[in-house]
């Protein structure tokens, strides 16, 4: 074998943890640390139960201490579980950090391996490698860079308001921004929540309003993300701000220049169950508390066709504002907080279900409008095509979801919103007959099985556990087609009303403003976490956290507890004087970059740039991916700490040639 090189300085202490039975009953951890001593660079070496415990750590800390170990390798677990826990152990023996590396013989052995002899050669293959790694790492020290403590929130839902007051309240200011032209989200458009069956808006309108008049608060509306640059800490964002053509400050809500548009479109509020003017208010909580003009639908305003709505007797405050621009608004912020939403699942893809060619087949959001007293209806659910109200009603879950063709994931909730609706409908039409089909019920949350339960009870609803396959119009009557999988039997169902509980997808556009923030999205569409145990709303990118329905299907209760999660996580970046910063991060020798830039091309965080013709990392926005290391043809990059020498002995120790 070939020789380690290693310097007699060197003195590394292996310690091997058994993680109860998950690595131990694998993985021979004693004849590991037999192996591993024979390497001259090893020193001490034991192994333990749990070594990530309080006693664990402390025969880490002790041997650190009377050994004077150099390096440390922790034979365990994956370091995304706990390579902080043992650094942060480490630190307090007075060892460098970096100078702790984790032989990951868990995730990589233990568990994709049966057969314990070669399990237990490999974790021996595996510590060593390590040891190689580390007995050539640098001792190095976090890089240190101040910060502006101010907060950005894209996105006006509940969870943007919530994630924005909570920051606020800390003292910190906070700029939310919201793409419509009022916050709210599609909690404004519910009736009531499940399971406590409380009135939405009596809970989201006094959060609106704390919003809109908050010191710490700056609210823009109609306002998009245009381009996101820099680093945790020194974001620097460009936000482009739509023209409202109405001044909200001189607005007065007195609804003259509604009664003088003569242009009427679907209300996008109502789901397109009842029309809207050119010139409108969403609905009459909205926050911003003014009126606005939707360009595209009015008649024209350059040049101005009609402009009646701006005539001093129409609008004697003058608010209208038909020379409004739009603005482009920058500034700098520390902490970004993304809650950019949900829309439903576009129900014409379903073609089998009719969906845009009957009216009486209609989504959840347009039921829910007509079970809410501020609705198209006055809270009184009509059948779009004759206004009448249904007496027989059948509810379609996972219409679109869990379905391979359409969204293969379960949204969450519909289980329990389909509940709500038909237990709202009861109450409302006491003789009504109720259907609901289903592949299986998913009640997951506090008190939602017995609220299903209640439903069940109280309504008398008719579950039948199968897939409809085809719905369709006769004669005035919805026919629905499915087949009942309990009984096996194929049915045939005449109703008034269909409502289909469609998935939930992420907004129009996600992977546009991803991209501009370089932020990961999952394989359907939804932002990324970085880790769904460990850091369930931090996202790839330092300082960017996620909330809400914008990284997964949720409820209104996980959408504000993961609001308040990332509010705290920005106050703790927001709380400290300097932002500390990995050292592992790339360095090129200039001296002897060719300049073909092809880092620069390759590198996904921008964190490369030339100076005098050369590349040169900025090493805050670094975050020591490695990708411009492998592209660049000249051999120039490395990564501090994983060093094209370090990888080659690495490699030699699991080939068995050290």
């Amino acid at each position: 074998m070939e020789p380690s090189l290693v310097s007699d300085k060197e003195k590394i202490g292996v310690f091997a943890c058994h993680c109860g039975r998950n690595i131990a009953a694998t993985i021979d951890t004693e004849r590991v640390v037999e192996e591993v001593l024979k390497h001259p660079a090893v020193v001490h070496a034991e192994h333990y139960e749990y070594m990530c415990s309080d006693p664990g750590q402390e025969l880490i800390e002790t041997a650190i201490r009377e050994k004077r170990l150099t390096g440390v390798i922790v034979a365990a677990c994956s370091p995304s579980l706990h390579e902080v826990t043992f650094r942060e152990t480490v630190k307090r023996a007075d060892l460098n950090i970096y100078k702790c590396e984790i032989a990951n013989i868990r995730e990589q052995d233990s568990w994709v391996h049966e057969n314990k002899e070669k399990a237990t050669e490999k974790a021996v293959k595996l510590t060593k490698s390590a040891i190689e790694k580390i007995i050539r790492n640098e001792a190095l020290s976090p890089i240190k860079v101040g910060l502006h403590k101010k907060a950005l929130v894209i996105g006006g839902g509940v969870a943007g308001i919530r994630a924005a007051l909570d920051i606020a309240d800390a003292g910190f200011p906070v700029v939310l921004i919201e793409k419509t032209a009022t916050v709210g989200g599609h909690m404004a458009q519910l009736a009531e929540t499940f399971p406590t069956l409380d009135c939405a808006s009596c809970i989201l309108t006094p959060l609106m309003s704390a919003v809109a008049h908050h010191p710490n608060i700056e609210l823009h509306t109609l306002s998009e993300i245009e381009n996101v640059e820099g680093y945790v800490g020194n974001f620097h964002v460009r936000i482009k701000k739509h023209p409202r053509y109405v001044e909200p400050d001189k607005c007065n809500l007195c609804n003259e220049c509604e009664n003088v548009c003569p242009v009427a479109v679907p209300s996008e509020f109502d789901e397109g169950l009842s029309l809207r003017k050119a010139v409108f208010i969403p609905f009459p909580q909205a926050v911003p508390s003014s009126y606005l003009i939707d360009a595209n639908a009015c008649l024209g305003m350059s040049p101005l066709i009609c402009g009646k709505c701006a005539e001093p007797e129409v609008c004697g405050p003058q608010a209208v504002n038909f020379d409004d621009q739009e603005k482009i608004i920058e500034d700098d912020f520390g902490a970004i907080v993304v809650a950019t939403g949900y829309e439903l699942y576009n129900p014409t893809n379903l073609g089998e279900y009719g969906a845009d060619v009957y009216p009486d087949v209609i989504t959840s959001l347009q039921f829910e409008r007509l079970l809410s007293p501020s609705g198209p209806t006055g809270g009184i659910p009509r059948r779009p095509s004759d206004e009448k109200i249904p007496k027989r009603i059948a509810f379609i879950h996972c219409a679109g979801s869990r379905d391979e063709r359409h969204q293969p994931y379960c949204s969450h909730i519909c289980c329990t919103y389909s509940a709500k609706h038909a237990l709202l409908f009861k109450e409302l039409v006491p003789d009504a007959e109720i259907h609901s089909f289903y592949i299986d019920i998913r009640a997951v949350g506090k008190n939602y099985e017995d609220f299903i339960r209640r439903v069940q009870e109280e309504t008398g609803i008719h579950y039948t556990r199968g897939k409809v396959s085809r719905i369709y119009e006769q004669d005035g009557k919805v026919k629905v087609l499915g087949v009942d999988t309990l009984l096996d039997e194929r049915i045939e169902l005449e109703v008034d009303m269909v409502v289909l509980a469609l998935p939930m997808v992420p907004f129009q556009g996600v992977k546009d403003l991803a991209g501009k923030m370089r932020i990961q999205i999952d394989g359907n569409n939804f932002l990324q976490e970085l880790h769904p145990k460990l850091h369930p709303v931090e996202s790839a990118t330092s300082g960017i956290f996620l909330a809400g329905a914008a990284q997964s299907p949720k409820d209104i209760q996980d959408t504000v507890s993961q609001a308040g999660a990332c509010a705290s996580k920005a106050l703790g970046i927001l709380t400290q004087e300097k932002i500390s910063h990995i050292p592992t991060v790339a360095n090129v020798d200039e001296e002897n970059c060719s300049s073909c830039r092809f880092c620069i091309s390759v590198c996904p965080y921008r964190a490369i740039k030339t100076i005098d013709d050369k590349a040169h990392v900025e090493e805050v926005l670094c975050e020591g991916c490695g990708i411009c290391v492998s592209a660049c043809p000249s051999g120039v990059i490395d990564l501090r700490n994983h060093t094209d020498k370090q990888v080659g002995f690495m490699i030699k120790a699991l080939a068995g040639e050290i």
